[in-house]
């Protein structure tokens, strides 16, 4: 087992003294390892297993791998697990996960059930950079990215919080923080979940959500065939430059023109989000620019009613104005759906629990 402790000693930190997660490799990478090991090639596809199909939290518990080889795996690596600090159960079934990360770090994962599926949305970083005003995330302010392995971990997680017969069916990448601001590791998540020898999910049911990162766009459709959701929310600059300042980086011309360009936009819809915000971006006129600016692109949009958090500048659309919206639109061919507000009873805005489970005490009077 020479060439497993010499590799062991490179890639453990002392500086730190943490173990790295071994859910954060690749096929190859694990593959790499085990033949330095001395051991099969096959051996890293039986630990794949054991990871992503069997739930493994401890190699002890891979009974087909020789024992001084689990005894060795475990000296170098960890099984990160991340633990449930609390779980809100909503009465129209959705559940929110506030979960405890190896640092202590908290994020959160949404299960939410629909008819006929059940989609787990996931948190790609602890905090988000972007500064959208609508977002109760946004004041927690970037604290770190995730690893592959605690984006995959909520997975994981998710899976133990799920009823008798329920499954997992669709993933969106719209928890916590911007996918595209953590690529790599996002990358690395991503060929994990669609992988044979990971997960198996097909790229069809995994939507990934940007606020508008354009650079990143065609890089991610280029490496993996899945779902794209662009997070639109105003018709002009004036409004996205004020409740999603990423438009001053990139303004909706270059931003619509970006999303024009990719070849997904001649083969798919792209689907555009739109958080209904009273008196900003719900307008007769918004709507109208709305679809004009759409019409080009093979788009559907998705109209969500905004869950407001304590002290937001915000409030959600009516009903009647949201219908209206949605009416305008269709008159303009665009498909145009809209979201329902789930779980309003328990903290659903993102980053609303954080806020709620991580607020200072009162100062004692």
């Amino acid at each position: 087992m020479a060439g497993v402790s010499q590799l062991h000693a490179s890639t453990l930190d002392p500086s730190i003294g943490i173990k790295p997660d071994i859910r954060d490799l690749a096929l190859d990478e694990l593959e790499s390892i085990v033949r330095e090991a001395g051991e099969r090639a096959f051996r890293a596809r039986q630990i794949m297993g054991w990871l992503w199909n069997r739930g493994a939290e401890s190699f002890e518990a891979m009974l087909d791998l020789p024992t001084a080889f689990r005894e060795e795996l475990n000296h170098r690596f960890r099984i990160g697990s991340i633990a449930s600090a609390h779980v809100a159960r909503s009465s129209d079934g959705t559940r929110k996960l506030l979960l405890r990360l190896g640092d202590g770090e908290d994020i959160e994962s949404v299960i939410i059930p629909t008819e006929g599926r059940t989609t787990l949305c996931i948190s790609s970083q602890a905090g988000c950079a972007m500064g959208c005003g609508f977002c109760a995330t946004a004041r927690m302010g970037l604290h770190r990215n995730l690893a592959a392995g605690e984006i995959l971990g909520q997975l994981m997680a998710a899976r133990r919080e799920l009823d008798p017969g329920e499954i997992l069916t669709n993933y969106v990448f719209m928890g916590m923080g911007e996918p595209l601001a953590n690529y790599p590791r996002l990358h690395r998540a991503l060929t994990i979940m669609t992988a044979d020898w990971g997960l198996g999910i097909s790229p069809r049911r995994i939507t990934v959500s940007t606020v508008g990162l354009v650079p990143s766009m065609d890089r991610l459709l280029a490496d993996f065939p899945v779902n794209l959701a662009v997070s639109l929310h105003a018709t002009t600059d004036e409004v996205r430059n004020r409740i999603a300042p990423i438009n001053l980086r990139y303004p909706l011309r270059v931003l619509l023109d970006a999303c024009e360009a990719l070849p997904i936009a001649r083969r798919r819809r792209i689907t555009f989000e739109y958080v209904m915000l009273a008196g900003v971006n719900d307008s007769i006129d918004d709507a109208r620019r709305l679809a004009k600016m759409l019409a080009p692109l093979r788009a559907k949009v998705n109209l969500i009613f905004f869950n407001p958090f304590p002290e937001s500048p915000f409030a959600p659309s009516s009903r009647e104005r949201v219908d209206g919206f949605q009416a305008i639109l269709h008159r303009g061919n665009l498909t145009a759906t809209i979201r329902e507000s789930r779980g309003r009873d328990i903290a659903a805005a993102c980053g609303q629990l954080y806020a709620e489970r991580n607020r200072p005490a009162a100062a004692p009077r």
